[in-house]
């Protein structure tokens, strides 16, 4: 079973910036995916990464904006949200599971963490 933890998130102005980490209890998922979901909307893929090979996904709403990276030695997967917009607002949650195939889709997840809270104003 593995534990992840969400950190990161806070209160900023539209236009700012934030990096959301996650922290994984060990390195048997290769893919590691971010979600977001804001009150009274479903939960949405923002992006995902491959751990081995790197390869990266994002929604078209947050290309360009965001940055999904990983730091495989301290277990690590961050989210980099620039340029951020009142409709980015939402509780970030991060997932795990063995790969990436339809990375988009909450159901094929395995593990999820609690959150945390980004809220744009």
């Amino acid at each position: 079973h593995v534990q992840l933890v969400e950190s990161g998130g806070g209160s900023v102005q539209a236009g700012g910036s934030l990096r959301l980490s996650c922290e994984a209890s060990d390195s048997s998922s290769n893919c590691m995916g971010w979600f977001r979901q804001a009150p009274g909307k479903e939960r949405e893929g923002v992006a995902a990464i491959m751990i081995l090979g790197a390869t990266t996904y994002y929604a078209d709403s947050v290309k360009g904006r965001f940055t999904i990276s990983q730091d495989n030695a301290k277990n690590m997967v961050y989210l980099q949200v620039n340029s951020l917009k009142a409709e980015d607002t939402a509780m970030y949650y991060c997932a795990a599971r063995s790969g990436c195939t339809f990375w988009f889709l909450v159901h094929v997840y395995n593990y999820w963490g609690q959150g945390t809270q980004v809220t744009v104003s």
